[in-house]
């Protein structure tokens, strides 16, 4: 990219310029000619190259060109200078008799200047990037990439990284970008003449930058060691500095910077960062410098990312509580014989909260040059609250949470947050998937919504546009207590899985004409009230209700297909049937009536559902039958985890009492087509 410079050059003056390898000088000839001039001629040593506009008919060296108005000199240099003032141009004017008036001359001194960043996302600083200064997504794209600097180098009364105006410990620099200043020319610049760093006051707020004292790269042992401690990257730019002079290296030297992201996307920030460097040209004591050449590089704030259930797990979290013994006991069968860790929040941490999911998502931020995990805190803040922060934050574990401006519901439980496998939209990739959040029905003139600070947060991270779906219909108001995804050997990778009240009553409709009308649901329960699958079916207020929940789903189901491009092939439709109860505001809303097989935990192909209790048939239960039928083909092994007492009549399941940080993507998110 040229940069184009427009200085003075006055007749019977010499003037000192100092020019940018890249940039362009612009004399306009007339302005500085002396009164009466009619021509001109041109003399300068090998480093300089020149050109008029518009070009004259014929030049050579020392020839006369006619002097017009709009004559304009550009002026050029290939190479750094080796010492100041070691390159010059003449211009000598002539009147109408071609007697000389005089003479400008200007003395140039040249050097390189580059402020590099990753632009094209290979991990290395790349010198001069002609993309630099802009954003551009896709395999084809440029730009260099920021992480929000949301871990904890500290273990002991710990906070975030980004909340230190320091570098913590050397080993936080990796959690930030390099940015390098390479510079090349005389041992000096002229006198008065500096570089300056500077950012915009509403990028501000987003970046901070520290430097290295010394050079990196040299081979000096006492170099080496003098870049090992922390006091030697002193911050540049933060909110309170937006300008500030950066050395300028004698020779050819690179000055390497650290740049720290400060927050995540959000609806006040797009994520992109503008970072400045300026040489800045004296004109005389007590005036200002003027700028003279201006380089810039710009960073996108890596997003926050979701990991969907056909992801590999690496680690199952669940709570220890008093009265959940069996549910713990199934758990670890479970998550051992799957071949993965688990991590037991114990009481004393808890406090009795046992609902694991609906306190944090796990997520992940990438670049070319580092990532990590990164927990998403809800807003829930129930007796859980402290566990993300607490327990999960530390080097390489980041921590991202919304305060909400009003008072929170059950949506803004992460339960009612899923995201799906990557999909195609009517020709549009999704290689992230898409979030999923559950909201109030459109038309709704009151209803609970997840709030709104989440949800800005959610649609600012750009790279898994979310879906609303309808799910206020529920007593406790989460997407998972109706649908899931399971990993898939065909079609799109995946099946989603739908709750299914008609595929209860087509199921027990079947068990009633083969002779098993008898059998009765919750047999082994001792607390729980039997009820035979005859009985059910000849409860008609129940029918109805399940009617009523069927719509929803239904209504979901056509969002779902719309938006994620499936097709009935796609759905499985699991036997879960609903009941509906008053809530606290007297609302008639649903609840599973039995335990809900669809909140299910999904560990590569094994899967942990809850135990329905469904009627005995054969010495086998019906629910649990019908649920293996309908996932085998897939590949998929059914785990039935009892949860009853402590989670299905607290109005949660196995989903809600778990969670699972799993591997990251291995498609790179700015490799995504806008």
């Amino acid at each position: 990219m040229i940069h184009p410079r427009t200085i003075r050059a006055d007749y019977n003056t010499t003037t000192n310029v100092l020019y940018v390898v890249g940039s362009e000088l612009q004399v306009n000839l007339n302005r500085g000619a002396p009164p009466s001039s009619k021509f001109f001629s041109l003399k300068c040593t090998p480093n300089v190259q020149y050109r008029i506009k518009p070009q004259p008919p014929s030049m050579s060296p020392l020839s006369l060109i006619p002097l017009d108005g709009n004559l304009v000199l550009l002026i050029s240099m290939s190479r750094a200078s080796q010492h100041v003032r070691d390159s010059k141009l003449s211009v000598m004017y002539y009147g109408e008799n071609k007697k000389s008036l005089g003479r400008a001359i200007l003395h140039l001194t040249s050097v390189e200047i580059s402020l590099d960043v990753d632009a094209d996302r290979d991990g290395t600083v790349e010198r001069n990037n002609p993309n630099k200064a802009s954003w551009k997504w896709g395999p084809d794209g440029h730009g260099a990439i920021l992480l929000v600097n949301c871990d904890s180098e500290r273990t002991y009364r710990k906070k975030l990284d980004s909340e230190h105006d320091s570098v913590v410990t050397v080993s936080d620099l990796k959690d930030m970008s390099k940015m390098v200043l390479r510079t090349k020319g005389p041992d000096i610049l002229q006198e008065g003449y500096k570089l300056a760093m500077h950012i915009s006051q509403g990028d501000a707020e987003s970046v901070r930058i520290f430097r290295a004292k010394s050079t990196e790269g040299a081979s000096n042992f006492l170099n080496r060691l003098y870049n090992s401690f922390v006091k030697d990257y002193p911050l540049v730019l933060n909110s309170e500095v937006l300008f500030q002079e950066v050395p300028y290296l004698a020779g050819e030297g690179e000055l390497h910077f650290y740049v720290e992201g400060l927050r995540f996307p959000d609806k006040d920030f797009d994520g992109l960062i503008t970072v400045n460097l300026s040489l800045l040209e004296p004109i005389r004591p007590n005036v200002p410098e003027t700028p003279i050449f201006t380089d810039k590089v710009a960073f996108r704030v890596a997003p926050w990312i979701m990991t969907p259930n056909t992801l590999q797990p690496l680690e199952v979290f669940v709570c220890s509580t008093s009265d959940n013994y069996l549910f713990l006991k199934g758990m670890r069968n479970f998550v051992a014989k799957s071949g993965y860790k688990l991590k037991i929040c114990h009481e004393y941490v808890n406090r009795g909260d046992r609902w694991m999911q609906d306190e944090l998502e796990f997520g992940y931020i990438d670049s070319p040059h580092h990532g990590f995990p990164v927990v998403l805190d809800s807003p829930r803040d129930g007796e859980l609250d402290n566990f993300p922060y607490n327990e999960l934050l530390g080097p390489d574990f980041g921590y991202v949470t919304r305060v909400p401006k009003q008072e929170v519901s059950s949506l803004d439980s992460f339960g009612n947050l899923e995201v799906s496998p990557p999909v195609t939209v009517n020709g549009r990739k999704y290689p992230l998937g898409r979030i999923i959040i559950g909201v109030a029905f459109p038309t709704a003139t009151e209803g609970r919504n997840m709030t709104k600070v989440v949800q800005d947060f959610l649609w600012a991270q750009k790279v898994q546009e979310p879906i609303a779906l309808f799910s206020d219909w529920l007593l406790v108001g989460h997407v998972d207590e109706f649908m899931s995804f399971v990993p898939a050997p065909d079609r799109k990778g995946f099946r989603l899985l739908l709750a299914s009240p008609d595929a209860v009553y087509k199921l027990f409709r079947g068990l009633q004409n083969s002779g098993h009308g008898q059998a009765k649901l919750f047999d082994g329960l001792k607390d729980e009230k039997k009820i035979t699958v005859d009985e059910l079916l000849e409860d008609g207020s129940l029918r109805v209700e399940n009617t009523y929940v069927q719509s929803c789903i239904d209504w979901n189901r056509d969002v779902l297909k719309r938006e994620l491009g499936l097709d009935e092939n796609d759905i499985i439709d699991l036997p879960v049937l609903f009941k509906m109860v008053y809530d606290d505001d007297k609302k008639f809303r649903a609840v599973a009536y039995y335990p809900d097989m669809v909140n299910m935990i999904v560990l590569g192909k094994n899967l942990g559902v809850p135990k329905p209790f469904g009627p005995r048939v054969n010495g086998r239960c019906a629910l649990e039958a019908e649920m293996c039928s309908l996932v085998e083909g897939l590949g998929l092994s059914c785990t039935f985890i009892d949860d009853f007492t402590s989670y299905h009549k607290k109005l949660g399941e196995v989903h809600c009492g778990s969670n699972v940080r799993r591997k990251p993507f291995d498609f790179r998110w700015w490799n995504m087509e806008q």
